[in-house]
This record gives structure tokens, C-alpha cells and sequence, in this order.
């Protein structure tokens, strides 16, 4: 059967095909130790459980929704948005809404089909989330990629941003917290990026906040239109339940953004999924979000934990040069350039997927390449796993570093 050329462009998922792959090695046997992971292995706080199993009594919570979700989920999630980004409500008044969709990566899928055109550039900050460049080639449009370096705790410069600019650039996407970094931008960042907006009137910005709520070292994460809501009207926030809520398999996600958008991916999505999942978004009606906050005070204890085992075992080996302090999310990107055991390698190519092949094949140890994260050389370290096995990963990690 002959396919057609926009879906022979499309690549795997990196993350999905290793997680797969760490499975069946664990069927065989095998002892792994997955640090691949993208979501918390653990369950959503027990009020939104119960939550969940009220409705499954409702006939309502088995038939669609709208196709751009509950209004009043819709009003809720906008609240909760104002609320929780310390914003004036009156900015709110009219012409912006919500719309729910099957996970943020949908709500990002449809966002970059209202927006982009064949032939616009969106520019991408290096490390970036995997799924982007390949979302917007769907659509037609050309990811430009500004890179970041581990000397920088892979936070982007503005200049460069600006470097990256031209006649043919439609949006930008801004992660933080950043998958895959662990670290979100900061006030400081986030205030000359606003300046960087004013001298750019026509970007579009995609703010994809599904981290904004895992931050484990003061100060939290701010935003640019926080520091000049002038901005918002070109600002398309993403959100989900997925991270806060550990409620990855239940996919919902959201979009705040201008109405004339929101109108927009409604009739995409009107024509492709419908409405989301109806049951969950009746439950998250019904849910307090002041659970959250204690729901992800212990899961952040964890991850802070994890990231100190992570610096320490780094400085006892001697490879503190390649450390940097996460804070944020549940990731490290590990440079692999700077490293003792790279000497077999030549620095003038990407072994990310070999290096990472070997860590798996020799010492059981599963993490994401940073190929496909826009960063050679580097790989996605995963800090959620229990505190034990985790110390034993790292051991064997550092250990593979440093032999030549």
C-alpha cells in the first residue's frame, strides 16, 4: 500500500519504543533499571480516585462532551489559571476559553494545526520535548532549533532566540519546567523574554506549562506574561493532568489561549477525536485542586532526593564538571562530551543512541538518547524510580563514565 509522504516523515517515539524495549528485557529476566520513565509510577491522590468512581454511576459520564470539553470545566481551569498565576481576572473578561482534549500532546497537536502554515518556521529551545519538531512537520511547517549547552544548565540565551528570527517565523514553544532539562527558566529569563516578545509583535507563543505544578527548589517558575500581560492575547498556554495528577494514561489536557484559537481547534478536534474523555473531565468537575499541593509534597521530597544522590555520586567520581542543579520536573540531561569514557568516540558526530545502547546492553541501565531532544551526545535521565534502585543506577552510570 502505497502511504503517503506526511506520515513516511514521522518518527517513532523514542521514549515509547525504550520503555517498550526495558520491558520485554525485564520479562527475559533481566535486572533493569528503567530511568526512561516520563510519568510518576504512582496513583493519583485518592480524592480524585474516588472522584472517578462516583461518576461511573452517572449515564452522562459514558456519552459525549462537547467538543471542546465541559464548559464548566472550561470556566474552572481558566479560574484555577487566573488564580494560581496571580493575574488580573478583568483580563479574562471576554474573548478567551478553554478547550479540553485528549492529553496535552493532542492540545499541542491542535494548537500547531490552527496556527501553522506549509512553509513557517517555529523555532524550538534545545533540549526540547520530543514529539514538537515532528508535530509541526506534520503540519507543514519547519522547526529552527536554538540550542543550549550543560554550562548553562541547558537554559537558552535570549540572543540566540533573537538570531534565530526571520521573515517566515510564525511561533516559538516554550517549555518550563523543561522536559527533558529538569529545570525551568528563570524570573530573570523570563523577564527579557517578554522584552524579546515587545520587539516581535506577530510571535505566536506556545507555553507548555504540563510541569508547572513538579518544582522542588525555590524560587517556582514565573512566566513572561506574568511580567507583561500585554502578551497574553499571542499566548497559548498548554496544561494537563498527566504530571500533577500522575494520571498519564487517563488523557486530558487543556488549552487556554484567545477564543478565535480555541474556536479554531475546536473544529479540528470536532472533526478528528470529538470530545475528550467525558468520564474524567466530570470527575476533575467535581475535584478539589487544593489536593494537589499535598499529593506532590512527598513526590517532590522524592525527586529532590533522587537529584542530590545524583550530585553526589557525581562529585565521589570526580565528574562534577558534568553536573548541573535540576530543579524542577522529574529529569537531568546527562553530557556524555565531557565525560572520560567519549575518548573512544569522535566528538565531531552523535553517538547518543550507541552510548545509550551500551549503557543498556552492558549495565542494565535504560535512558532516553539526546538525539531526538535536539542535544548530540546527551542522554535523558529519569529521577523517579525508587531511592535504592536509583542509587544502584547511578553507581553503574558513573562507573561506565569514567572507563576509557
Amino acid at each position: 500500500m502505497l502511504l503517503s509522504s506526511r506520515v513516511k516523515g514521522i518518527h517513532d517515539s523514542i521514549t515509547m519504543k525504550l520503555n517498550e524495549k526495558a520491558i520485554a528485557l525485564t520479562e527475559e529476566g533481566k535486572v533493569i533499571y528503567n530511568l526512561s520513565g516520563g510519568q510518576l509510577p504512582i496513583k493519583p491522590t485518592p480524592e480524585f480516585v474516588e472522584k472517578i468512581h462516583h461518576q461511573l454511576n452517572f449515564l452522562k459520564s459514558y456519552q459525549y462532551s462537547p467538543s471542546a470539553g465541559f464548559p464548566a470545566l472550561r470556566k474552572k481551569l481558566l479560574d484555577r489559571f487566573i488564580g494560581t498565576r496571580h493575574l488580573p481576572a478583568d483580563l479574562f473578561d471576554v474573548d478567551w476559553d478553554v478547550i479540553l482534549s485528549n492529553g496535552s500532546k493532542h492540545s499541542l497537536y491542535d494548537a500547531l494545526g490552527a496556527l501553522v502554515d506549509p512553509g513557517d518556521e517555529v523555532i524550538l529551545l534545545a533540549p526540547y520535548w520530543v514529539s514538537y519538531p515532528e508535530m509541526i512537520k506534520f503540519w507543514g511547517g519547519t522547526p529552527t532549533v536554538v540550542r543550549s549547552n550543560v554550562f548553562d544548565a541547558f537554559v537558552p540565551a535570549i540572543e540566540d532566540i533573537r538570531k534565530a528570527m526571520t521573515p517566515r517565523t510564525k511561533a516559538i514553544i516554550v517549555n518550563s519546567p523543561n522536559n527533558p532539562s529538569g529545570v525551568h527558566y528563570s524570573e530573570a529569563w523570563m523577564r527579557e523574554f517578554a522584552g524579546f516578545l515587545r520587539d516581535h509583535p506577530d510571535l505566536v507563543v506556545i507555553s507548555d506549562e504540563v510541569y508547572s505544578d513538579i518544582t522542588y527548589f525555590d524560587p517556582r517558575p514565573t512566566y513572561f506574561y506574568q511580567h507583561d500581560p500585554g502578551l497574553l492575547p499571542r499566548t497559548v498556554v498548554v496544561q494537563a493532568i498527566s504530571k500533577t495528577l500522575a494520571a498519564t494514561g487517563l488523557r486530558l489536557g487543556w488549552v487556554i489561549a484567545p477564543a478565535s484559537l480555541v474556536g479554531a481547534m475546536s473544529r479540528i478536534q470536532g472533526q478528528t477525536t470529538s470530545g475528550p474523555n467525558s468520564l474524567i473531565q466530570r470527575a476533575l468537575l467535581d475535584f478539589d485542586f487544593h489536593f494537589i499541593e499535598s499529593f506532590l509534597t512527598p513526590v517532590k521530597t522524592h525527586i529532590r532526593q533522587n537529584a542530590a544522590t545524583l550530585r553526589e555520586k557525581f562529585r565521589e567520581a570526580n565528574l562534577g564538571h558534568c553536573w548541573y542543579q535540576s530543579t524542577s520536573a522529574f529529569y537531568f540531561m546527562l553530557d556524555f562530551s565531557r565525560t572520560p569514557m567519549f575518548q573512544r568516540f569522535d566528538p565531531e558526530l552523535d553517538h547518543s543512541y550507541a552510548i545509550t545502547d551500551e549503557l543498556l546492553e552492558g549495565e542494565g541501565i535504560t535512558v532516553v538518547p539526546g538525539t531526538d531532544f535536539g542535544i548530540p551526545n546527551t542522554a535523558r535521565i529519569s529521577l523517579v524510580i525508587e531511592e535504592v534502585p536509583f542509587q544502584e543506577a547511578v553507581s553503574k552510570i558513573v562507573r561506565y563514565l569514567n572507563h576509557t
